[in-house]
């Protein structure tokens, strides 16, 4: 069995003296563990870090081996994150949140909004915005998706601004206003089509909204605790978005 595919290193570990065990996610086959031999050496450290991006090649005389990965570097984007707070927070979320996901299973958009974090992690809303979209699609690729088409109630789709907690529908403005404190607040950057955050708050809405469905759906009934980075990650970017 063999494979090459582009990935991003989501963490290493030691195996021996010499050896590494690296986690990787790709783009084609998801979330990997492979062997990378003298992993440790002097040599490889530059490369085996989380957050750069490589293109990896497995083989295996099995599928269900582990297998043995050789790395070529793509991207040295780990030493810039690692002098930027917000990216390595929001690195480490996106990697705890992966690790929710079964590994070998292709994830293709997950795998992209990880590169585009990576790309734009130096415009601190620019990286909220994805973070909060890559919470929303791993709650549909998990089987909660949120229902943002339409209201729940009346079947417009203009002017939508809650969800409801108990249907993960939205819900328009007119019908929801009474009943605001019941609803959580829908950002309109996530259901209209080329919109984007204007301020601190769509963003800390968005992780609000998405917060309680993983809590409800995977955190909770798994006995987790949401990820200590995502919590560091919201406020460094209040820190950032508010001095800007």
């Amino acid at each position: 069995m063999e494979w090459c595919d582009n990935a991003v290193i989501l963490g290493v570990r030691a195996h021996n003296e010499t050896n590494a065990i690296v986690e990787l996610m790709t783009h084609a086959h998801g979330r990997h563990l492979g062997l990378v031999k003298r992993g440790r050496s002097q040599h490889m450290q530059s490369l085996m870090q989380a957050g750069n991006c490589v293109v990896a090649r497995w083989w295996a005389r099995l599928e269900e081996h582990i297998g043995i990965f050789r790395l070529e570097m793509e991207d040295c984007s780990a030493a810039r994150i690692m002098q930027t707070p917000l990216a390595l927070y929001g690195l480490q979320t996106i990697v705890a949140h992966l690790r929710l996901l079964p590994e070998r299973d292709p994830y293709p958009m997950l795998y992209e909004s990880l590169q585009l974090l990576l790309k734009y992690f130096a415009i601190p809303i620019l990286a909220g915005e994805i973070l909060t979209r890559f919470e929303m699609q791993l709650l549909k690729e998990l089987g909660f998706g949120l229902d943002l088409t339409c209201c729940a109630v009346t079947g417009i789709r203009e002017d939508l601004a809650y969800v409801s907690p108990k249907s993960a529908q939205a819900v328009s403005r007119p019908i929801g206003l009474p009943w605001k404190e019941k609803l959580l607040i829908l950002p309109s950057f996530l259901y209209k089509p080329n919109c984007h955050p204007t301020s601190f708050d769509d963003i800390h809405d968005g992780f609000r909204l998405t917060g309680f469905f993983l809590s409800r759906h995977i955190w909770g009934p798994y006995g987790l605790m949401a990820p200590s980075f995502r919590k560091c990650f919201i406020k460094q970017l209040l820190c950032e978005v508010t001095f800007l």
